[in-house]
């Protein structure tokens, strides 16, 4: 079918579940308070209804799914003394703000953002010891707001099961996000090394809802998905959303700088990506950091005859 504005067809395949895009660059667009090391967060505490208005234009693009601005909820971003404060409260109104939004469309769910509790892209510095104390706190203050977990931009396996335990009790189902090492090598891996293969094995067998990969270029992600489809059969979904990040050197430290965008991902060539994404297997897709409002309205738009009916993923 094709999309009246764009050149770009969604063949005709399961029906898609359409996530929101970044937060992150939706939030400068809108001129909202953002530095490092607060990051995202720091719209969270100095102006809220800018975050609220980001969630809104997602669910007006088409996103079925919210995602909370959480991710930058961590001592990583908003230091330790912070977060043992005010974390619980931060999470809580990150929560409420993506349930405000959601409610006054109508039409989406909202997912609770569970990042990576010592840094993106940094699986040597997972602290197994501290982890449960850490992610009880968002835990407790996005549950009362969330319809479904979502554990995201996740290095190890190690991580994802820190995701699963927090959550065992809240009868909300769970979905878990790896990020993937960048390079051309073969067979895809996660960045901690661990093979996607191993990672969909574990998935099968813990529990989850749903397996996807986020915050990678988006020319890594198909093998991953043929991967993980070839081991999980229709027993998980599988989904996909990349970002757009200019090129990084192997040593790279995620959020040590305000990294800079690609200019060749427009709505239309990442709708190619995601169509290749589609066309392997995933049956969930969106955007992470730097896609925006007009790349999730794309695939809205295009995959408008079969959209997911996200409720039966609640039920």
């Amino acid at each position: 079918m094709l999309c009246s504005k764009f050149e770009f067809v969604v063949p005709k395949m399961p029906k898609v579940i359409i996530l929101d895009g970044g937060m992150s660059r939706e939030l400068m667009r809108v001129n909202a308070p953002f530095r490092q090391p607060e990051w995202s967060a720091l719209a969270l505490m100095e102006a809220p209804q800018l975050v609220e208005q980001v969630h809104a234009e997602f669910a007006a693009a088409g996103a079925q799914v919210l995602t909370t601005n959480s991710y930058a909820l961590v001592p990583f971003h908003i230091g330790e003394e912070r977060f043992f404060q005010h974390g619980e409260k931060l999470a809580a109104e990150a929560g409420r703000l993506a349930r405000k939004a959601a409610d006054s469309t109508g039409q989406a769910i909202i997912a609770g953002s569970l990042p990576p509790l010592f840094g993106s892209y940094e699986p040597d510095k997972f602290q197994a010891s501290l982890a449960p104390t850490y992610i009880d706190i968002l835990v407790r203050g996005l549950a009362p707001y969330v319809d479904v977990w979502l554990g995201e931009t996740l290095s190890l396996i190690a991580e994802a099961e820190v995701v699963v335990t927090a959550t065992k009790n809240s009868n909300k189902p769970v979905w878990i996000a790896f990020t993937l090492d960048e390079s051309d090598e073969s067979p895809p891996s996660l960045r901690s090394g661990e093979l996607v293969k191993d990672a969909a094995r574990w998935a099968l067998h813990s529990g989850v809802k749903a397996l996807l990969f986020n915050c990678c270029r988006p020319e890594v992600i198909d093998a991953a998905v043929c991967v993980a489809k070839a081991v999980v059969g229709e027993s998980v979904r599988i989904g996909a959303y990349a970002n757009s990040f200019e090129p990084k050197p192997k040593m790279h430290q995620a959020n040590e700088v305000v990294s800079g965008l690609r200019e060749d991902l427009s709505p239309v060539q990442y709708g190619e990506y995601a169509n290749r994404w589609i066309e392997s297997g995933a049956s969930i897709v969106g955007g992470c950091c730097g896609i925006g409002c007009e790349h999730i309205r794309l695939l809205a738009a295009a995959c408008k005859n079969q959209p997911a009916d996200v409720e039966k993923l609640l039920r």
